[in-house]
């Protein structure tokens, strides 16, 4: 006989993970593996206890773990890219001329503004962090720049154009679980978006030319980059066709992962015609990663990366997460939470803040982007229409914490990725990314305006749509 569980037990495995994840991660270093085996562990007893079968929470497990399948194939190809596109001399290049036409006084502002672009584009913020962020990275390490502000810089952009973008996968299940239309929603985001990038930049901008932020290298380590560049690649204007390609595939509409490995297969294949590279060579650089010889320190560290392999602490933990996921929405324990919660909505303000908030718990309880959107999107939308408030403000506010806010998470999924690209742990860039702040509390302080705030009569929409039948 199975019962319902109480709120205190539906709060123990979010508790649990939250807990031995923030020791794990900035105690013990030992990274959030560990802590979401724990918080499955805690879920599933829990649910045993409330009369559940294992045979049921392992069907939970899997079915969770099925959603995540998309994200896991497109975690490995970005892995080949990276190794390919750098062995190929693609990333190097965008480097070199990098250094020698960007500004250094509006560098970091640049790098936000041009990551964003990419990303609308390429509607992913993996591969825009994984491309461009990684040149950007090489490149502000050249100026003198600090790596985390940089990193900030780009995640920023990333996720403005992440959020926007119509061939985003987080843009499309948004709305598509709040019930509104596509272009509706990105409409909606740009009142939210534009102003909270608009910010940014302009902090980047002040922070980057403060004395603290500001570590103008001189020419010679500029030209000594260049030059270690030049001498274990062959740079060449035409190159850059590359992500120019890919940027119109995407624009296209051509599904990502055609897309994807088609781009890492046009890489290898640049890798061997251009860069002289033997193909058991670029095999092994998509399959473990690049590994070059620069007397430089900043070529080695940043370019020595990439490989399907790479990607597999990343791909570990979306599995565990979307695994625990699967678990406490099924069992009810989201359910439990959010109806606690729902039943002291009254205002427009405390119905979208309970609806960030509510993601943040599913963000720092899960990590997994995908499962911070869907699980509040599913328990609000009702609410939203009951109360007469437009969906596409739902859609907007999970976005919001779903898919920008979610990098506040140190071990979050996309966090984790961005660590693992840029050489960096989390807690170093996560207070420069200026843009994952800003972005929910935009969204609180409309709430309690209501400016931006849109309305709808679904009773009359039903009833419309019941006589026409």
């Amino acid at each position: 006989m199975k019962k319902e569980m109480s709120v205190s037990l539906a709060l123990l495995p979010i508790f649990a993970i939250i807990i031995t994840g923030s020791l794990s991660v900035f105690i013990w270093g030992a990274g959030m593996h560990f802590p979401l085996i724990f918080g499955i562990i805690a879920a599933a007893i829990i649910t045993f206890l409330c009369g559940w079968k294992w045979e049921e929470i392992q069907t939970m497990m899997v079915d969770g773990v099925s959603r995540a399948l998309p994200a896991v194939f497109i975690l490995l190809i970005i892995g080949t890219i990276i190794g390919s596109w750098i062995a190929s001399g693609v990333i190097p290049t965008i480097i070199f001329y990098g250094l020698t036409i960007i500004k250094p006084e509006i560098f970091v502002p640049i790098v936000a503004l041009v990551t964003g672009i990419v990303s609308v584009t390429l509607g992913s913020s993996f591969t825009s962090i994984a491309t461009i962020g990684l040149a950007f990275m090489v490149i502000g390490e050249g100026l003198g720049f600090p790596a985390a502000l940089v990193a900030g810089a780009v995640i920023s952009g990333a996720y403005f154009g992440d959020k926007l973008s119509p061939v985003s996968d987080t843009t499309n299940v948004a709305p598509a679980m709040a019930d509104t239309d596509l272009f509706s929603h990105v409409k909606h985001m740009l009142w939210d978006t534009i102003p909270a990038f608009a910010i940014s930049i302009l902090l980047f901008w002040i922070v980057s030319n403060t004395d603290a932020g500001n570590g103008i290298t001189d020419a010679s380590t500029i030209n000594s980059l260049k030059q270690g560049l030049s001498e274990i690649f062959v740079i060449h204007p035409l190159l850059l066709l590359m992500p120019i390609l890919t940027i119109v595939l995407m624009i296209k509409r051509t599904p990502a992962i055609p897309t994807l490995i088609s781009v890492s297969l046009l890489g290898a294949l640049l890798a061997v015609l251009v860069q002289g590279v033997s193909i058991g060579n670029i095999i092994q650089t998509m399959t473990s990663g690049f590994t070059g010889g620069s007397d430089f320190d900043a070529i080695n560290s940043l370019l020595n990366r990439g490989g399907l392999t790479s990607m597999l602490g990343t791909i570990a933990i979306l599995i565990l997460a979307t695994a625990l996921g699967g678990i406490l929405e099924t069992s009810g324990a989201f359910h439990v939470l959010t109806r606690k919660m729902m039943s002291k909505v009254r205002k427009t303000s405390s119905l979208i803040t309970s609806t960030i908030l509510t993601t943040f718990v599913v963000a720092f309880s899960t990590g997994a982007q995908f499962l911070a959107i869907i699980l509040p999107a599913r328990t609000f939308v009702d609410k939203y229409k009951e109360m007469g408030i437009d969906t596409k403000n739902l859609s907007r506010a999970v976005e919001a914490a779903g898919t920008v806010g979610i990098n506040l998470v140190p071990w979050g999924v996309p966090a984790v990725f961005a660590a693992g690209i840029f050489g960096l742990s989390p807690g170093e860039f996560i207070p420069y990314s200026f843009f994952v702040f800003l972005v929910p509390l935009v969204n609180i302080l409309f709430s309690f305006t209501g400016w931006t705030i849109s309305r709808k009569n679904y009773e009359s929409t039903i009833e419309k749509g019941e006589h026409a039948a």
